[in-house]
């Protein structure tokens, strides 16, 4: 791509200076590099104070996700589809995560600010991507609820092993391959030498505005997408939790009704979490507010929901919650 800029940045042959490598001979073609701007306000001074609080965030997502996966996976007990699913979601927080975290981590410890054009776009793809299998497993779960609840005699039939690992596949696979339309078309567009995302890592709206192309299209593409990863599934909850609800109120105990809301509670916290950081960042993006308030409401809609979710199931559910002090006794004894 030719050294040109195109909104008054520095070419790619002035930053290729600043960073000590030589002055390339005419005509030569310099790749692309983005520049990740960070926090744009945020002082130097406290760049090592936010370094470890997420430094501490990443930590908590892995070791509550891990322990969660181990625990489903060890005790005989938690072999059912709802934690079939859980380790599924589990596993979705601890990649998505790390597609991130670790290149946010060195940005404010090293102050690395650079991405290759290829690593951009895969941390673009994998974060989407990931992030939009979390949205379907949740609406997976919310039907392995509606089956336990309202065609409980049914369960068995429904909820098999192979059903289960379809589910979860098709959730997988479908979200991984829905946006690949806008990985392909992001990287079409025309970008300067040195494009520089103001956020803190390569999410799509902030690349298709670092690029010298008309965004219109692309900006379209990507609320498209959204509504698809985001609406569609949030609607599909709520309809099988609405025939939950309606099913639930026709128990005549109380005790039974109790029961019954208390299976679906952890899930439904959890839905609520993943859904409140979503709006959080869509309002951070739409409101008129400083920049960093949008980029802040992305990255908590990036951890926020990874690291209350193993709180959430650990604090309400006694089945995962027996499981894991188990392990961890048996970890201190030894």
């Amino acid at each position: 791509m030719e050294a040109t800029t195109c909104n008054g940045s520095v070419d790619g042959s002035t930053v290729f200076y600043l960073m000590g490598i030589p002055s390339l001979p005419e005509p030569f073609y310099l790749p692309t590099i983005f520049y990740l701007t960070g926090i744009p306000s945020l002082q130097k001074s406290l760049f090592l104070p936010v370094f470890f609080l997420f430094l501490l965030f990443y930590l908590l997502i892995l070791v509550g996700n891990t322990l969660i996966l181990v625990a489903v996976v060890t005790e005989p007990s938690l072999h059912k589809p709802m934690y079939f699913f859980l380790i599924n979601l589990s596993a979705l927080d601890i990649f998505s995560t790390t597609t991130t975290v670790p290149k946010l981590l060195s940005l404010f410890l090293l102050g690395d600010h650079f991405l290759s054009f290829p690593a951009c776009f895969l941390q673009m793809y994998l974060f989407h991507g990931l992030n939009c299998s979390e949205a379907f497993i949740l609406v997976v779960m919310a039907y392995d609820r509606y089956v336990a609840i309202c065609r409980p005699l049914h369960y068995p039939v429904h909820m098999t092993p192979q059903t289960n690992t379809a589910l979860a596949a098709s959730a997988w696979i479908t979200a991984l391959l829905l946006p690949v339309p806008a990985v392909v078309k992001t990287s079409q567009m025309v970008y300067n030498n040195i494009a520089y995302i103001y956020h803190c890592f390569c999410d799509h709206l902030a690349l298709v505005q670092s690029s010298c192309s008309d965004t219109t299209p692309q900006t379209l593409m990507g609320f498209c997408i959204a509504m698809v990863v985001s609406f569609l599934p949030l609607l599909l909850v709520l309809l099988s939790y609405a025939c939950i609800l309606a099913s639930v109120l026709r128990i005549n105990s109380r005790e039974g009704r109790s029961k019954a809301f208390s299976t679906c509670s952890s899930h439904l916290l959890v839905v609520g979490t993943y859904y409140s950081s979503i709006a959080a960042a869509y309002v951070a993006y739409r409101a008129d507010l400083p920049l960093d308030f949008h980029i802040m409401g992305n990255v908590a809609y990036a951890i926020l929901t990874p690291i209350l979710n193993p709180l959430i199931y650990t604090l309400r559910n006694k089945d995962v919650k027996a499981a894991i002090t188990k392990i961890v006794y048996l970890k201190s004894v030894m």
